[in-house]
């Protein structure tokens, strides 16, 4: 599964990228399935809005950023959720979790879709993360650390040939984070998936094929 961008420029940000270069906005972007590609973005350049726009949540943006064939801004509301359910997963940098659910039924409302995991691999997932015993802990009351773990645990549970990644790793500890990446790394391999990880700064998480500057 290839994404294509053409000239795509979010309304926002139309005046303040007069003048500079950028290697997402307003210029031709080719990745394919199997590349881990990092996106290095300053506060304010749009990294937030680079994810969302991908995964068909933001329409306010001129040019064109495709699927294959489908327009990441599509208007056909089933084309888009099968996207979603099958072929793109995401942790948002806001995490989206239900905080009166359990950190459980938080990831059981994902795996349940397509059932492409187990309850026994989620569990050995928890266990990798450290989070075996919040289980049962409402997600409201988990830590960021916590609820950024249960995040990821979640993207993981369903099919996709892309993982989106904004700031997944922002509030765990080296140890932590490290085990997470480790985790990732190891589902995208098997799945032949590729993946793009937003982030403020340069880092070596991944054996990146391509870094692009926004």
């Amino acid at each position: 599964m290839q994404l294509t961008m053409h000239n795509v420029v979010p309304e926002y940000l139309q005046q303040s990228l007069k003048g500079r270069v950028s290697a997402i906005w307003g210029t031709a972007v080719s990745m394919q399935q199997g590349q881990l590609v990092s996106v290095q973005a300053p506060s304010g350049a749009g990294k937030t809005t680079f994810v969302q726009l991908l995964y068909g949540l933001r329409k306010d943006y001129s040019g064109v950023a495709l699927w294959d064939n489908l327009a990441a801004n599509t208007t056909d509301a089933e084309a888009l959720a099968t996207l979603r359910t099958n072929n793109v997963s995401i942790v948002f940098q806001d995490l989206r979790l239900f905080g009166e659910l359990t950190a459980m039924e938080n990831i059981e409302i994902k795996r349940c879709q397509t059932n492409t995991i187990s309850t026994a691999t989620v569990h050995e997932y928890l266990q990798r993360l450290g989070m075996s015993h919040k289980t049962d802990t409402k997600a409201d009351t988990l830590s960021y650390g916590e609820r950024q773990r249960i995040a990821i645990i979640r993207a993981l549970t369903q099919p996709f040939n892309w993982l989106l990644l904004d700031e997944p790793f922002s509030h765990l500890d080296n140890n932590n984070r490290q085990k997470a990446i480790e985790l990732i790394a190891e589902i995208v391999h098997a799945r032949k998936a590729g993946m793009i990880l937003a982030d403020l700064n340069a880092n070596f998480y991944f054996a990146y094929t391509q870094t692009l500057i926004m």
